[in-house]
């Protein structure tokens, strides 16, 4: 997991929703913004990966952002905003397995036709003859 937390920039904004005294005053909701072009921490493998898997939430800049406002202090925000954006990323980066492809055995096919065969039979059985 590699940790580029140092080339993530804050905008700071007021929370949205029911507030008491602060909620005019206040800017606590934080917005994480990370520059997927302009990193250093990547190689230009893992940049396409990361632009590949994230297209929906880059920007046309080529910034990718989060934001954070469920708790009521900036620095807990500010943390989350972080940790969303690490594990975001750092998901992308993992390469699936591939799938490998089975056959299904003698006796699961023998098994089924069989199942088949039987259903047949009961519903030759239904039908009406004079």
């Amino acid at each position: 997991m590699k940790d580029f937390s140092n080339e993530i920039k804050y905008k700071t904004t007021r929370s949205s929703g029911a507030g008491g005294q602060n909620v005019n005053k206040v800017e606590t909701a934080v917005t994480a913004l990370w520059n997927v072009e302009e990193t250093e921490c990547f190689s230009e493998l893992e940049i396409e990966r990361i632009r590949v898997k994230l297209k929906n939430k880059i920007s046309a800049e080529g910034l990718l952002q989060v934001s954070a406002s469920e708790y009521r202090t900036q620095l807990q925000n500010k943390k989350l905003a972080t940790e969303k954006i690490l594990i975001l990323v750092n998901q992308a980066l993992i390469i699936p397995k591939k799938r490998l492809k089975t056959k299904p055995s003698k006796s699961q096919i023998e098994k089924r036709l069989q199942a088949k065969k039987k259903m047949s039979e009961k519903k030759e059985q239904r039908k009406f003859r004079y």
